[in-house]
């Protein structure tokens, strides 16, 4: 949308009665300065002093008009916010081109935040080449702390600009780096997770019809976490330190594209993942162990839509290890790890004993979204993960996001909505009908994505 320029700094004209107060408090203040010596010590003209207070008073009153004329000083104040937001956004990407890696690093900081906390499809729209070009030298000419911010970056630039063609240009540009730090084992930890995570979110919103893309993003996350898979004698390796947290990261991103996945490599991955996930239950790392526990939920859900009777080989082993960490209680874990592990792996539990999914209820505004599978789970964690506390904003107005949990347009709220409230059962059913139909759409999706699979 077109700024407006009703709240432009300095379109005072002279004469107004904003400039007439300015004048009066710059009087007083250069009379109490020569009168307390002010000037004399110092050295200051005239000229410098009248610019100093004339500056400071109008930075102290720029985002105020003195006259109160109701919705007009509301739009001011907010088309002057708006403003200096945006200035402040183009004075950070200009400084991702900076020689000093600190003010890289606070540049690409306040990008996250912005990014995770606006929507800002249309600033960043004329601005994505940029961007990106700025991001891809990060990712090849900076540290692993920059490294791991650049890859975020680059996955919430692709949420706020909405998983068109233009995300998908820039996933283009962007793939082979993460990939090629994706796969450096000599690569920061951090910076290699925040890949793996960008890899598979960036994937899932440009590339979601690209069976070919689809298909390498699969293949490439696979062969970070199957290092963790046992070996030929069905031992567990021995990690090193901050591998299971690469290798939750890489499974997570895995489970997310796998939801994308046609019929045909559904069966597949099945067939493939399930014994050798079941085996990784046994693992030393308690985040790594519950990314296994989702992973193989997901996955027995994914196979009963595919087939009503579909179980996994051997299931009483599989409740029997799954009743035991929903019931763990080592002295030697943490209590927090503990209370975290018993309640992922006794939803798990239930679920494999035939029970229905815990349905959870996500409010923001005066809306909700139901959490009523693990596939909704699965991806509503992956936005969450990468948004945080913005989650709530992007849910209300970024379309990408209410495309996908089939929310429909943004809502305007005005006094005539607020007073006829749809009632909590007829939006429960609403938002249901709503995934339903998505569901329906995705199955031929994957039918049409089969044929290049």
């Amino acid at each position: 949308m077109p700024r407006s320029k009703k709240g432009k700094r300095g379109s005072g004209k002279t004469g107004s009665l904003r400039q007439e107060v300015l004048q009066l408090q710059l009087n007083k203040t250069l009379q109490k300065g020569m009168k307390n010596g002010v000037r004399g010590e110092s050295g200051t003209s005239d000229e410098e002093l009248t610019s100093d207070v004339l500056s400071h008073y109008s930075s102290a009153s720029e985002g105020t008009s003195v006259v109160d004329d109701g919705n007009g000083s509301e739009q001011v104040d907010e088309s002057t916010a708006q403003e200096e937001m945006e200035d402040k956004l183009k004075q950070c990407i200009d400084n991702l081109m900076d020689k000093s890696a600190k003010t890289r690093l606070a540049a690409l900081e306040s990008l996250r935040q912005a990014f995770s906390s606006k929507v800002l499809l249309d600033f960043l729209a004329e601005r994505r080449f940029t961007v990106s070009d700025c991001l891809e030298r990060s990712l090849k000419k900076g540290g692993g702390e920059e490294q791991a911010l650049a890859a975020t970056v680059f996955t919430l630039l692709c949420i706020q600009l909405g998983g068109g063609d233009e995300a998908a240009e820039g996933f283009k540009m962007l793939r082979p780096m993460l990939t090629t730090i994706l796969n450096d084992n000599t690569a920061s930890i951090t910076a290699r997770q925040s890949c793996a995570r960008a890899l598979g979110m960036c994937c899932y919103i440009s590339a979601a019809d690209d069976g070919e893309d689809l298909v390498k993003s699969l293949t490439l996350l696979e062969g970070v976490f199957k290092s963790s898979y046992p070996n030929k004698e069905g031992t567990l390796p021995t990690p090193k330190p901050g591998v299971p947290g690469l290798h939750s990261a890489a499974l997570q991103a895995w489970s997310l594209l796998v939801t994308l996945c046609p019929t045909s490599r559904l069966t597949v991955l099945l067939d493939l993942h399930l014994p050798k996930l079941q085996a990784c239950l046994e693992s030393n790392d308690v985040n790594f162990r519950i990314t296994v526990g989702e992973t193989i939920a997901l996955l027995v859900e994914l196979g009963r839509d595919i087939d009503e009777d579909f179980d996994v080989d051997d299931v009483d082993e599989l409740c029997k290890s799954l009743k035991g960490l929903a019931t763990d209680g080592n002295k030697h874990r943490a209590k927090n790890d503990r209370r975290k592990q018993r309640s992922i792996f006794r939803e798990v539990l239930h679920y494999m004993e035939g029970e229905e999914f815990s349905e959870e209820k996500i409010r923001f505004g005066v809306e909700s979204v139901y959490i009523d599978s693990w596939m909704r789970s699965r991806i509503y964690d992956a936005f969450k993960d990468i948004l945080e506390s913005g989650i709530s904003l992007h849910l209300q107005y970024n379309q990408l996001l209410r495309d996908i949990f089939g929310l429909g347009a943004p809502i305007i709220i005005d006094a005539a909505v607020k007073a006829n409230k749809i009632s909590r059962f007829e939006k429960h059913l609403f938002n249901s009908a709503a995934f339903k139909a998505r569901t329906k759409q995705r199955k031929r999706v994957r039918d049409k994505r089969a044929d290049i699979m």
